[in-house]
């Protein structure tokens, strides 16, 4: 039997396997269609006879490689790039929901997608109830309805840094016959794998760390394939009745294990066309070839400042799951026991109008919306990300108003602290 690789191996070594005389660094597809001898040919890609490359909205070498990359990275059996970390989330629910149909998501996420699932896709009719997602399971599971389709949270939230208890998810889940859906964006494969834990589906926003230098925008689903669709046929009619648009085709008896990511390509991305593009895809690529070494760097930095953090008399709480006696140390050493992520979320004594003089105060540390890259950044989340929230909903989503969400990059951490104690001082 083969050896399994470790992850670090994957991170270098998956996707491409290039062939003799072919280029060893994975290359830049860079074409939108590719040439078929006959028509027939064209014909059985068409009606999904055949695998192979015919337009690059469907399928392309480039993206193909990095998604195989990312699948072995969380275990699963296949995985789609997409445009945008927003991307993989609609993408993720909207392959199982319709107009009419419900979704129970954890309340500490993204606020994009909050967003996208309190109002947008209310829009379309699929509504969402948001839980704790540190209430006792049975609470949780009553939220479920006979038409929810989908539970969802995100490993570590953003920005509170909350640990999602993914096993107690993956339960309640499971035993109301439907699918976990979680985002590990800021865990990353290498530090938490969520389909060891029950998870069906994984999705990112390789923007992030996966990228790591804030050059390309991304996001990717991971599809476990381990979740029976034809289990539950009567939930999930897409996956287990013929799909008129494809002559009647079935996606969990033609392709199996492999069904959700199928549909999720052949059907998703060719009528909304959220494509990630080639050169994108490469770049990911190259993030993914270090981001075993700077994860360990990121956390082992963020532990040093949380501990600053957690010392100084100016600072009023800082939250970070690998500081004892934290919240969520507990659950971060079952699932997060190598490290969780960079991101630090903290206030300061004097509230939100301090915590701005603060930032406009840091010099090595930007002020920018994104986080999670090489370099140091810091935002405020209730005048920024969270805007458009009310005090209430900043609270629900575990988003104090002097919340600052700091994510620690992989400069020298006693330079990072330094800039971080001149900011104190001014």
């Amino acid at each position: 039997m083969e050896k399994k690789q470790s992850r670090e191996t994957l991170c270098v070594q998956a996707g491409w396997n290039p062939k003799t005389g072919e280029p060893r660094v994975l290359p830049i597809y860079q074409s939108t269609t590719f040439k078929y001898d006959t028509s027939e040919q064209m014909g059985r890609l068409f009606d999904l006879e055949e695998s192979g490359y015919f337009y690059t909205r469907l399928q392309n070498p480039t993206n193909d490689a990095v998604a195989d990359k990312i699948a072995q990275l969380e275990g699963g059996v296949g995985a789609m790039l997409t445009s945008s970390g927003q991307a993989a989330s609609f993408f993720s629910f909207f392959n199982l929901c319709s107009a009419g149909d419900h979704i129970v998501s954890s309340s500490t996420i993204y606020g994009g997608t909050f967003n996208l699932l309190a109002v947008t896709m209310k829009k379309m009719g699929i509504e969402c109830t948001f839980v704790d997602q540190d209430a006792p399971a049975e609470e949780i599971a009553a939220a479920i309805q006979p038409n929810t389709k989908v539970l969802f949270g995100e490993t570590i939230g953003n920005p509170s840094i909350s640990v999602l208890d993914i096993e107690k998810f993956a339960k309640i889940a499971h035993s109301n016959g439907i699918p976990l859906i979680v985002d590990n964006t800021f865990a990353t494969p290498i530090n938490c794998r969520p389909i060891e834990w029950g998870a069906d589906i994984v999705i990112h926003s390789t923007t992030k760390y996966i990228d790591g230098h804030a050059s390309t925008v991304g996001g990717v689903i991971v599809d476990s394939g381990k979740f029976d669709w034809d289990a539950h046929a009567d939930k999930f009619p897409g996956l287990t009745e013929p799909d008129p648009s494809y002559h009647g085709l079935t996606y969990s008896k033609a392709f199996g294990e492999k069904a959700f990511i199928t549909k999720a390509t052949v059907q998703l991305m060719r009528d909304l066309g959220a494509i990630q593009s080639p050169q994108n895809a490469f770049i990911i690529n190259l993030g993914l070839e270090s981001l075993h070494l700077r994860m360990e760097r990121h956390c082992s930095n963020a532990q040093k400042v949380a501990e600053y953090l957690a010392a100084s008399e100016k600072v009023a709480w800082v939250h970070y799951c690998g500081l004892k006696g934290d919240k969520y140390y507990d659950l971060a050493q079952k699932y997060l026991p190598n490290g969780s992520c960079g991101v630090i979320s903290f206030g300061l004594k004097g509230g939100r109008e301090v915590a701005i003089r603060f930032m406009d105060n840091l010099q090595l540390a930007a002020i920018v919306t994104h986080v999670a890259d090489a370099r140091t950044s810091v935002l405020h989340p209730a005048s920024h990300t969270h805007r458009q929230l009310t005090d209430e909903q900043l609270i629900a989503a575990g988003v104090a108003p002097d919340l600052i969400r700091f994510s620690v990059g992989i400069e020298n951490a006693n330079d990072i602290i330094d800039d971080i104690e001149q900011a104190l001082n001014a």
